[in-house]
C-alpha cells in the first residue's frame, strides 16, 4: 500500500495538515530541539515520520529527538522501539521509569488509572526535555482526542475547556505542541496500516471499558455516522469563539453592559436574528415564523 496513488494522497494530506498547524500556531522555529513522545501508538508514530518529512524541506533548521519512556509494564516489548528507531537513524533516547507499579500501588482495582499515569509520565518528560537541552515538547494527539476533551471537561468537568494546539509548561521552561492538530483519528489509522508499524498495545488502561473518554468517543463516533462531519464541525467552533454569547464574566465585560452604551461587538455582535446560516427550515413553536437550522 505504501506506494499506491491512495497512500500516498494520504500522506501529502496528512503532512499538509501538520504543515498548517505548525505554521498556523508557530510550533516549530529555527533551532528548535522539538523531544518528539513515542508510545509505540498509531499516532506518535505517524506524528515522528510527518515531522522526519517536514524537516527535510522545512524552511527552518531544527533538530528531533524521539523519546520513549518504557514503564515497565508487564509483557511490554522493550527491543521493538529501539531496533525501530534505530532504523531510522534518528536519535533517540529510551527512559526506563517503573510508574506501572506506583500506578496499580496508588490506584484501586477497577478505578481508572490515566490520571495519575499521565502525571508520572509527564514528569519524566519533562526531565528528560530538560537533560537533552530539548525547547519542544512534540505530543501525538489529534484533531479527535481534542474534540473529546472539549466534551470530557464538558459534561464531566464543568469546564468549556479542551486540548491547546500549543502551550507553555507550569513552570515556564518548554512549549508542548500537538502538530497532528488537524489530523483526523481515520486518516492517521489509514496511515499507520499503509506504513505497517510495530504497535505496541498500552496494557495498563487500554483495556478498561469504563473510561469517560471512551465513552465519549462512542458519542462522537455516533453523532459521525448520523451527521458526518461533526467531529470536524466542533472542531472549527473552536477556532471560532464568541465571548459575549457564552456566560463568563472573566473573558468579556457583561456587567458594563447597558442600553446606549458604546459596544465594540467584534467578536460576532448580536446575531440572534440574522439571517439564515444553516441548513433545514424549521418553524418557531407558538411563533409561525420560518427559522433555518
Amino acid at each position: 500500500m505504501e506506494n499506491s496513488k491512495t497512500f500516498l494522497r494520504l500522506k501529502r494530506r496528512i503532512e499538509s495538515s501538520t504543515g498548517k498547524a505548525i505554521a498556523d500556531y508557530n510550533m516549530i522555529e529555527n533551532g528548535d530541539t522539538v523531544l518528539v513522545c513515542i508510545s509505540g501508538g498509531k499516532d506518535s508514530y505517524a506524528m515522528l515520520s510527518t515531522l522526519m518529512a517536514l524537516r527535510e524541506r522545512a524552511p527552518v533548521d531544527f533538530r528531533l529527538i524521539a523519546m520513549n519512556l518504557d514503564q515497565k509494564q508487564p509483557g511490554f516489548p522493550s527491543d521493538v522501539l529501539p531496533k525501530y528507531l534505530a532504523s531510522l537513524g534518528i536519535e533517540h533516547r529510551i527512559v526506563e521509569q517503573d510508574t506501572y507499579s506506583i500506578v496499580r500501588e496508588k490506584i484501586p482495582e477497577g478505578k481508572t488509572t490515566c490520571s495519575l499515569c499521565s502525571r508520572l509520565r509527564r514528569g519524566v518528560i519533562y526531565r528528560t526535555a530538560k537533560e537533552l537541552g530539548a525547547n519542544k515538547i512534540a505530543l501525538g494527539h489529534h484533531r479527535d482526542d481534542i474534540v473529546h476533551t472539549l466534551f470530557l471537561n464538558l459534561l464531566f468537568g464543568g469546564k468549556l475547556k479542551a486540548m491547546p494546539p500549543k502551550l507553555v509548561t507550569d513552570d515556564g521552561a518548554h512549549v508542548v505542541i500537538r502538530p497532528l492538530a488537524y489530523c483526523s483519528e481515520a486518516d492517521i489509522a489509514r496511515f499507520a496500516r499503509g506504513m505497517e508499524y510495530p504497535i505496541i498495545p498500552c496494557n495498563l488502561c487500554g483495556s478498561q471499558s469504563n473510561l469517560q473518554r471512551q465513552k465519549i468517543r462512542e458519542m462522537m463516533a455516533g453523532w459521525d455516522q448520523r451527521y458526518p462531519g461533526r467531529t470536524e464541525s466542533v472542531f472549527t467552533a473552536l477556532q471560532n469563539i464568541v465571548p459575549s454569547h457564552l456566560a463568563d464574566t472573566a473573558l468579556f465585560d457583561f456587567k458594563g453592559l447597558h442600553v446606549g452604551a458604546e459596544l465594540a461587538q467584534l467578536d460576532g455582535g448580536d446575531t440572534v436574528f440574522d439571517g439564515p446560516r444553516f441548513g433545514d427550515e424549521l418553524t418557531l413553536p407558538g411563533v409561525g415564523v420560518p427559522i433555518r437550522q
